[in-house]
């Protein structure tokens, strides 16, 4: 006796699935509610990208935002568009910064057929150093990002710095009969390029205007010059964005800029933190 036959195996189901059928694209459809959407998108997606730290090109693992403007008549985006964007950067080899991220975002728009989109794109960095004294070598890390804002025919790029230093009070020297109490502190840059700049430009800004930077692996005779360094040039939370600001304003390849300083404090159960927005 013959088995009977499974529907998958039947002539019209066969035929069935030898013949394509269209898949409804219900994003794309109308919405009726009237209501534009101001960005809409994929956030916190963890993927890789390359980028140049001090003349060598290295690879990162970014955490992604990206998001697009929708329309009020439109029902939604298409999402899978997004990771096929990132795809398409690592498949050819996209060295990210600022030339490339105006050229891929406005790629962007194209493909998600946006008025608007926003990229948002931050990762860790290393810079080797070498000590004050005994110039051992050593990585210390930092966090980048990229920022980019685009429009047809207007992409405005921004690069974000993330820098740990030392900071030693002015005020505790002051009143103190010895020694002062000081931190770690954490400078963050966030500029519109203009023209590019290296990110150990920006670390050199947020460190040459601390009481001291920072190094990753240090000597007895390195501690006591950091020390010592940190002494003799106190500042307030107020001075340190002050003097990162200073750097900034003397820069012509810096358009608007935000620096944030917050001094995560010895004495006290709280940070305190200074502004400064162009």
């Amino acid at each position: 006796m013959l088995a009977p036959m499974n529907d998958m195996t039947h002539p019209q189901s066969l035929a069935r699935l030898a013949t394509p059928t269209a898949i409804p694209d219900t994003q794309s459809e109308r919405d009726q509610r009237h209501i534009a959407i101001t960005r809409v998108g994929v956030k916190k997606l963890r993927y890789p990208l390359l980028v140049k730290v001090g003349g060598d090109v290295v690879q990162a693992v970014a955490e992604w935002s990206l998001s697009v403007a929708l329309p009020a008549e439109r029902k939604g985006t298409h999402m899978s568009r997004f990771v096929a964007w990132l795809e398409a950067l690592q498949s050819d080899a996209v060295v990210l910064d600022a030339a490339s991220l105006r050229e891929r975002a406005a790629e962007l728009l194209t493909r998600l057929d946006a008025e608007e989109a926003s990229i948002e794109a931050r990762f860790p960095f290393f810079i080797r150093k070498q000590a004050p004294v005994s110039g051992v070598s050593s990585l210390l890390d930092y966090r980048g990002g990229w920022l980019a804002e685009a429009r047809p025919g207007s992409v405005s790029v921004w690069s974000e710095a993330v820098v740990p230093v030392k900071s030693l009070c002015p005020c505790s020297k002051e009143i103190s009969d010895y020694g002062a109490h000081n931190q770690r502190s954490e400078v963050t840059l966030r500029l519109e390029q203009l023209a590019p700049i290296a990110w150990t430009d920006l670390v050199r800004y947020a460190e040459e205007s601390a009481s001291s930077e920072i190094w990753g692996l240090l000597k007895r005779p390195d501690e006591k010059w950091i020390t010592e360094r940190a002494y003799e040039n106190p500042k307030f939370v107020e001075d340190l964005v002050r003097d990162v600001a200073l750097r900034l304003d003397a820069d012509p390849r810096i358009g608007r800029y935000e620096v944030e300083v917050e001094n995560f404090e010895s004495i006290h159960n709280h940070s305190a933190y200074a502004r400064i927005v162009r």
